[in-house]
């Protein structure tokens, strides 16, 4: 009984509980879903996996899937390892562009980089425009293509590559660097036998963090493949959800089949990170990082990070630009400068919807990092520490990761339609979706706050006579709030920007930005898109720079490390 009464082991079995009834039900209901006969009886049936890989489509997806998430993973790998070693390792010029593309793509939400992308690469895009008036016919870009889903996914990704991989970067030695130049290497070779073979479990363990992320990735197989016939794992789940009558049992398949193949690639990418101090090069006292001289070379990586800024965040907001000041879609021309007009900006302001869009989002963002910070607050102290119980509250806390946006859309879609509380097709289910999804961000972020935190101030504070929650409140809060702050606003600003969980648990009555500027492209209202998502991506920007600014000054990269 006296064990039972220890603040620890009381507080972990609380978090504990609370971890479990929201981490739990989603899975069980998943697997359920996909063995119950499709007559809604209690009989149990392998009926809607063997449709699944016996049927044409079922396996046409899966092979989409791999082509698209593995095409777009080498791609963004290309283009974000290349700005990560140029800025971190480099004296190139123009270097703070990158960042600056970098913290403005965290406020923009991924479906209005897809339909900036969809304009400057479609029919009337200037790129295909630019073309003909060269002498071509038809059209040299097929967006609507996998290739054109690739490309887009493959720019969505490159700035976060950026991030994570230029930490990779800032912290290598130097000294092999130069010691491969002195010996008569030129520039490529020292990059490819020295900086990127010390930096390869680390490359490896983001190309298969950026494979998972793009099999479970939406937005771009939403806009880019279903009107193409391009089907994708998650656009199959989403089509399976949506269509009349909606086909529970068969997107329970397609979902399971995700999460498995999901939890095989973080089983790998959890070895390979586990693995990275093997290729450590920093050694003790006295290092410092100092950039390679790329001597004439650095005016080419100059124009390489102008190339990447102008691709990666120039172009689309100018797109994006041009569709806010036309009264209807049309390509760049000297024509629609004689119609510009500000009405799409007038209607946006002008109607109170798209101000509860913008309100009923912050809301669901701001609490959804307000219950994770908390819950992740003791749980990731617990864990970091070694409590009772600490393993399996870091286990709980990180299930999540195995869901993509969507699956875990569909499982918290079941959970809540057969329990007797009535929240679905209202704001809290979206924000219990959120909690689940962000919660493994929230760990990581308090989780390395604490190791970064000596044991010693909270022992000192016990022998002092301060008890577990005094040590918590007057020791453990203040040191951790750096991190806290930073987990709180990277939170916030990706939950801003989810669209695969919204879309499927939104209704009329709350509706979200990300949904809104979704349903505004299947509209065909493109001005009042433009307008709204160019207004929206401002707000966010501006907390995206907080953010930044907090993570540096607290010593913490972008997922918390």
């Amino acid at each position: 009984m006296r064990r039972l009464l220890d603040p620890r082991l009381l507080t972990s079995l609380i978090v504990g509980a609370i971890l479990a009834v929201l981490m739990l039900p989603p899975l069980v209901m998943l697997v359920q879903g996909s063995v119950l006969s499709a007559s809604g009886t209690s009989l149990w049936t392998l009926s809607h996996f063997r449709d699944l890989f016996t049927a044409h489509r079922g396996v046409e997806t899966m092979a989409n899937s791999i082509v698209f998430a593995g095409g777009s993973t080498l791609l963004s790998l290309l283009i974000g390892g290349v700005m990560a070693w140029l800025v971190e390792r480099t004296n190139a010029p123009l270097r703070w562009l990158a960042w600056v593309a970098t913290v403005i793509s965290l406020g923009t939400p991924y479906v209005l980089h897809v339909v900036a992308w969809l304009f400057l690469l479609g029919p009337v895009g200037p790129f295909n425009d630019f073309y003909r008036m060269l002498g071509g016919g038809g059209n040299l870009v097929q967006v609507q293509s996998m290739g054109g889903m690739i490309l887009i996914e493959g720019f969505l990704w490159s700035p976060l590559v950026f991030l994570l991989l230029g930490s990779t970067f800032r912290a290598a030695n130097a000294d092999m660097e130069e010691a491969a130049r002195t010996s008569g290497a030129t520039v490529l070779q020292t990059v490819w036998r020295i900086s990127i073979r010390l930096a390869m479990p680390a490359i490896l363990a983001l190309a298969l963090f950026v494979f998972i992320r793009a099999i479970g990735a939406f937005e771009v197989p939403a806009l880019v493949g279903i009107p193409s016939r391009i089907y994708v794992l998650t656009t199959a789940v989403y089509d399976s959800m949506t269509r009349m009558p909606p086909n529970l049992g068969y997107a329970s398949a397609f979902a399971v089949v995700m999460v498995v193949l999901v939890s095989v690639l973080l089983h790998f990418y959890s070895r390979l990170s586990a693995n990275a101090e093997k290729y450590q090069s920093v050694t003790g006292k006295g290092y410092r990082p100092r950039p390679f001289d790329l001597g004439a070379w650095r005016w080419i990586a100059g124009g390489l990070i102008l190339l990447n800024f102008l691709v990666v965040l120039v172009l689309p907001l100018l797109a994006l630009l041009w569709l806010s000041l036309q009264p209807y879609s049309r390509g760049f021309s000297l024509a629609g400068l004689k119609s510009l007009t500000a009405d799409n900006y007038r209607a946006v302001i002008d109607a109170p919807n798209y101000l509860e869009l913008a309100v009923n989002s912050m809301i669901i963002a701001a609490g959804a990092a307000s219950v994770i910070m908390l819950l992740a607050a003791f749980a990731g102290w617990i864990a970091a520490r070694r409590g009772p119980g600490g393993r399996t509250l870091d286990q709980l806390a990180m299930l999540s990761l195995v869901f993509p946006g969507i699956v875990l859309g569909v499982a918290v879609m079941e959970v809540y339609l057969r329990v007797p509380l009535p929240i679905y097709g209202t704001l809290w289910i979206i924000g219990i979706a959120y909690v689940i999804r962000f919660m493994p961000f929230g760990m990581r972020y308090v989780y390395a706050g604490v190791l970064q935190l000596h044991i010693e101030l909270e022992e000192a504070a016990g022998v002092s006579g301060a008890g577990y929650l005094t040590v918590l409140r007057r020791i453990v809060a203040p040191l951790l709030t750096p991190a806290m702050v930073a987990g709180w606003l990277f939170i916030f600003l990706i939950a801003n920007k989810e669209l695969a969980i919204a879309v499927l648990l939104a209704s009329p009555g709350s509706q979200v930005a990300a949904v809104a500027v979704f349903d505004l492209w299947v509209n065909g209202q493109g001005g009042e898109l433009a307008a709204f998502g160019l207004l929206w991506t401002v707000l966010m920007t501006g907390v995206a720079f907080l953010f930044f600014f907090q993570s540096r000054r607290g010593g913490t990269d972008i997922y918390g490390n």
